[in-house]
């Protein structure tokens, strides 16, 4: 039995071929001579030569379909069943690419069946062919489509006008739900219907623990199905005799809501779970005229605008989020009965679904998400840049090719890391500059502006921290104006001299590196955290000014890591701290990511505790406040004393490690 198939190396159409060659049949394919290469894989992946799948060099939009004349005499009469598939399956295609596929290739296959005189011409419809009906679809229905505005939805249900109309060879249409991956590999091949919200519960995993509860949508009820439901369906119908004319939903019977499927995913995904959904039609007494005045004003577009940007999210999306058709199957069902064919529970098969997409479709597989993609002759300023966290991070990004600027006190070490850099293969630019000095910090920024033009990343690394209690500080008013100094204005006094440059060239980069104890509202660093307090304030209010100008920040809340700069409290030798190198990996990440906060989950966790419960907060903190003393230094007690630390304190550090006492 031949068979012949436009779309046929599309996603449905591979699986189908394989279900028509296990019928014995051969099988010819539509195809466009650039893309021969297709046919080629198709044989390979069913492992059968040209004797079983046969290219046919044609074009969807062509009359007959391109067909040469004497290819389309060799197959008349030869073909029993001609199934069109080609089609654009994509809510985000323009007008005119729909309509030149999904109906004038429709009237274009309906010519080549009929100049074939193929026995029965299978048109794979969509339940998109209703439009936005409000209630439920029978099989039967077609004119009563309503709410036809968006292209998809119009040139689908045009495009099986034609076929009920204008065909004159015997036909079947089917309409499938909104397809998805196989429910036993997950294979799909490209990103469409639920997986548009996959990123944004990727992103949500990121930021919370997986038992966190969260708020979602309810929504309407999406018809979700796996490709191979729709293909064995669409294969053992096809093959029954006394159906042409008939209409066939493959869907699910018993679809599942929004909300329902995101959770879902949620779980597959081991994201939080939305434990409320807000069903949007509880606002239905605000008048349409109102809801759409407020959805059109341009502050309200431009809001959601950028955030399904973000996501990830075709705006036309939104429209099918309370999707009002409910598809009844009875036909299909009928001639499904005995079969063994069913649709398949989501919650059975999302995990493979999930999975494949992660490995294979999620969009930053294909973003160069590399430190070296994302730097490389690229100007990147580091200050405090001769040791902890600043040599480490410059060492990182001299290693990935950026154009290295680094700035530091003093002049003797800034030259030797300057040469460490440099025997590595990279280009440094070492310039000397005492960052709590305001002139110092303006004379820096012209210099590196007219040596190098630009800056693309800044890293402000460069600070002071003090730690003592405030008991011991009522005299060392200065300890509060040189923590300002360095953390607070040497920092601002560096982005507003390269601002307007990354401004005016609508790029640029800075990455603060902040303090776990902002989070956490540490003891004995009341100097330190309220310099850094300062900073992230600062760059909030900066980055709401210039998100649409694309200058961003970054803020890194940094745990306890062990550099010079805690080396003179000797009890932090005993207990958990990062190195300098990894804390130099989380400033690669903000790098290449962007985030506006990179923080640990026990910082984040501590950050919420005094949002929700501030007196809790306060007593967990002032514990942590009266086990650990004031160093040597601070309470002017012997130095050189190794400080002993109890099985209490380790314990306590370790629970709350990173955190700062």
């Amino acid at each position: 039995m031949d068979y012949f198939l436009t779309g046929g190396t599309g996603f449905i159409g591979r699986f189908l071929v394989e279900k028509l060659l296990a019928r014995g049949g051969t099988v010819h394919l539509l195809v466009r001579e650039e893309s021969l290469e297709k046919i080629d894989r198709l044989r390979e992946r069913c492992g059968v030569d040209e004797t079983r799948i046969k290219a046919v060099v044609g074009d969807l939009t062509k009359p007959q379909l391109g067909i040469d004349g004497d290819v389309l005499k060799s197959l008349k009469g030869h073909i029993r069943h001609f199934f069109h598939l080609a089609a654009v399956y994509d809510m985000g295609a323009d007008e005119e690419s729909q309509r030149a596929a999904n109906i004038d290739g429709t009237h274009q296959a309906i010519a080549a069946a009929a100049a074939m005189n193929a026995g029965c011409f299978h048109h794979v419809s969509s339940i998109a062919a209703a439009g936005l009906f409000k209630g439920t679809f029978r099989e039967d229905m077609f004119e009563e489509a309503e709410k036809l505005d968006h292209p998809y939805l119009k040139t689908k249900h045009d495009s099986e006008r034609v076929v009920r109309y204008e065909c004159t060879v015997p036909f079947r249409i089917y309409r499938p739900g909104m397809v998805i991956g196989h429910s036993k590999t997950g294979e799909m091949d490209k990103v469409d219907g639920p997986y548009y919200f996959f990123k944004m519960i990727q992103k949500i995993r990121s930021a919370l623990p997986q038992w966190v509860p969260t708020i979602g949508i309810e929504g309407g009820r999406l018809n979700v199905v796996p490709v191979d439901f729709v293909v064995a369906a669409l294969d053992h119908i096809a093959h029954l005799d006394g159906e042409d004319g008939n209409c066939f939903h493959l869907v699910d019977p018993d679809p599942y809501k929004v909300g329902e499927i995101l959770n879902i995913f949620c779980e597959a995904g081991h994201a939080p779970r939305m434990a409320m959904r807000v069903d949007s039609r509880m606002f239905g007494f605000v008048p349409p005229f109102i809801r759409q005045s407020l959805k059109n004003l341009p502050p309200v577009k431009r809001i959601t605008n950028a955030v399904l940007d973000d996501m990830g999210i075709p705006p036309s999306v939104l429209s099918f989020v309370n999707y009002p058709t409910r598809f009844d199957a009875r036909e299909t069902e009928r001639v499904l009965k005995g079969s063994g064919i069913e649709v398949p529970r989501l919650a059975d098969y999302a995990p493979v679904v999930w999975d494949f997409w992660e490995r294979h479709l999620d969009p930053d597989l294909f973003k160069d998400r590399t430190l070296k993609g994302t730097v490389e002759g690229r100007v990147c300023v580091i200050t405090g840049a001769t040791s902890g966290i600043g040599l480490a991070t410059a060492q990182k990004l001299a290693d990935a090719g950026a154009i290295l600027v680094i700035g530091a006190r003093k002049p003797e070490r800034l030259k030797e890391v300057a040469a460490e850099l440099e025997s590595r293969g990279a280009s440094v630019h070492a310039y000397q500059c005492d960052f709590s000095d305001m002139e110092a910090c303006d004379q820096f920024v012209s210099t590196v502006l007219d040596n190098h033009g630009q800056v693309d990343v800044l890293v402000n690394n460069a600070g002071r921290s003090i730690r003592r209690s405030l008991d011991l500080s009522f005299d060392r008013f200065h300890d509060f104006e040189r923590t300002m100094q360095l953390n607070y204005f040497g920092s601002v006094r560096l982005i507003m001299g390269f601002a307007p440059k990354m401004l005016e060239q609508r790029r640029g980069h800075i990455v603060n590196i902040s303090s776990i104890g902002v989070l956490t509202n540490a003891p004995r660093f009341s100097a330190y955290v309220a310099s850094k307090s300062a900073l992230d304030a600062f760059s909030r209010c900066a980055a709401a000014e210039w998100s649409d100008r694309n200058v961003t920040f970054t803020t890194i809340n940094m745990p306890l890591v062990k550099t010079p700069m805690i080396a003179p409290t000797k009890i932090y030798d005993q207990v958990p701290t990062l190195t300098p190198d990894e804390a130099a990996d989380m400033v690669a990440q903000a790098i290449i990511h962007r985030p506006k906060r990179i923080a640990t989950r026990l910082g984040t966790f501590a950050q919420v505790l005094h949002a929700l419960a501030p007196k809790l907060g306060e007593i967990v903190m002032n514990t942590g406040y009266r086990m650990f003393p004031d160093s040597a230094a601070a309470s002017g007690s012997r130095r050189g004393e190794k400080p002993q630390v109890s099985t209490e304190q380790v314990a306590f550090a370790a629970i709350m490690r990173g955190i700062y006492w």
